[in-house]
């Protein structure tokens, strides 16, 4: 039986992260630069998955099906530092015709948001790339809480 929340949807996963800034992540600002955010998204997004049980690498040659991520965002909130230590956390948000993950990454020490952001990811079947139009049924089941 599947999950689902008070507005009658689904329930699924979430993962967190813990990193620390490393040097090569700054800009001459002396901040991560901004780019690097999308960086420690795709690692958290690759951990939930792999927590759900889903190595997305080796599901692309298994099932020939793939997951591109279609769109992105991200709204910078407060700038992270070298050595600042902070949590990514990924939270499913949908995954039925694409799926949808929300961001979040904090300060460890504070929970100050650093920033939030999402992406939304398609299946396509590979090698050819066509659009599949719903998420394999066991990709949206092993996302599921």
């Amino acid at each position: 039986m599947v999950k689902k929340n008070e507005h009658k949807k689904p329930v699924y996963k979430h993962f967190e992260t813990e990193h620390k800034v490393p040097f090569h992540d700054m800009d001459p600002m002396h901040v991560m630069w901004h780019g690097n955010y999308y960086k420690y998204f795709d690692v958290t997004r690759f951990d939930l998955f792999k927590a759900a049980g889903v190595d997305l690498y080796e599901y692309s040659f298994s099932k020939q099906v793939s997951f591109p991520v279609s769109r992105s965002s991200i709204k910078h909130i407060a700038p992270l530092k070298f050595h600042d230590e902070f949590i990514c956390k990924a939270t499913v948000t949908e995954a039925e015709y694409k799926i949808g993950i929300n961001f979040e990454i904090r300060l460890k020490e504070t929970g100050q948001i650093c920033a939030r952001g999402k992406s939304e990811q398609v299946a396509v079947r590979v090698p050819e790339m066509t659009l599949l139009f719903r998420i394999p049924e066991d990709i949206t089941s092993a996302l599921l809480v």
